[in-house]
């Protein structure tokens, strides 16, 4: 049966290209996008996850969510995804509208309407909505089959010497959700690095010459440049949809069990996820931290799911 998931994003390229691989994996049942602030502004996510859709022919309900951390000032990343959080591609214009209910209430209900052990969280973005809809109706936690987040990094970081921007932009919600007591896997930069789509990987994808192969294309030739630009990588790696591929296919990835918190003291640590690997973890360990990356495997899965979309909405 396939693994019904809420995606939480804030599309930016490589989340859409993680709407795109959870729309198009028969594995997987998208049961609503969510969006919150991060790689842009709130209305201009929600403008991309409403343009992916289009391009897409997702039908699924899209709900806008907070427009700033839980405390902090917003931050956003415009030197990776531009202005509108999704430069390079030519953007349809929206032909429908979000859904009225508020993200944390849609992710409350959905998760409340099903039987416990159903529903899979992936957040890609900062964790504000997550945070606020568990904090909102605490039984969601015992509810939730498990929470697989594109954020953090045990060695790495991004958005300083330590940290990931997903978790340093809002890091009170990111502590939150990481000592909820719910299974969590979190997908970080030690992971995502090795997601790089590399020469060949975007010659396999143009060949597909479908439209939203042709949108996966645009991104990653912006993406890309920012990325040389920014921070020195010869290929864009793709964070976001590494999230839905542990969930398509754990296997796709090796995880080690270990202790997760997040820094909210430190000067230069602000935001940084520590992992204890020292010891054998305790029983009680409900996190673990993606290792290694099949990349063969990953990047089979999102053409398959290109594929599986066709032309999507035309």
């Amino acid at each position: 049966m396939p693994q019904k998931i809420i995606l939480d994003c804030d599309p930016g390229h490589d989340d859409a290209i993680a709407m795109l691989l959870a729309h198009g994996s028969p594995a997987i049942e998208l049961l609503a996008v969510t969006t919150v602030a991060g790689n842009q502004t709130l209305e201009k996510v929600t403008r991309n996850a409403l343009a992916v859709a289009e391009i897409a022919g997702i039908h699924v309900p899209i709900a806008a969510g907070c427009d700033r951390p839980l405390v902090r000032p917003r931050e956003i990343a415009p030197s990776i995804h531009g202005d509108s959080g999704m430069d390079g591609p030519v953007l349809p214009p929206p032909t429908r509208q979000t859904d009225s209910r508020h993200a944390v209430d849609l992710i409350i209900e959905l998760i409340m309407a099903h039987p416990p052990g159903e529903i899979t969280l992936v957040p890609t973005g900062a964790l504000t909505n997550i945070a606020l809809a568990v904090r909102k109706e605490p039984r969601i936690a015992d509810r939730v089959r498990e929470v697989v987040l594109m954020g953090g990094g045990y060695h790495t970081g991004n958005w300083s010497a330590v940290a990931e921007f997903n978790i340093k932009i809002d890091p009170e919600a990111a502590h939150i959700v990481f000592n909820t007591p719910w299974p969590l896997t979190m997908v970080g930069l030690d992971l995502t690095h090795q997601a790089l789509a590399t020469s060949e990987v975007q010659a396999r994808i143009a060949a597909l010459a479908t439209r939203p192969a042709r949108f996966v294309q645009e991104l990653l030739l912006f993406f890309g440049e920012t990325y040389r630009r920014e921070q020195g990588f010869a290929w864009p790696p793709v964070h976001d949809p590494c999230a839905v591929a542990y969930v398509i296919d754990p296997q796709v990835m090796t995880v080690r069990k270990v202790p997760l918190d997040v820094e909210l003291q430190g000067a230069l640590t602000l935001g940084m996820t520590v992992a204890d690997f020292r010891a054998p973890p305790p029983p009680d360990c409900h996190t673990q931290v993606a290792v290694k990356l099949d990349h063969t495997a990953f990047w089979r899965m999102v053409e398959t799911a290109l594929q599986q979309i066709g032309e999507g909405g035309q």
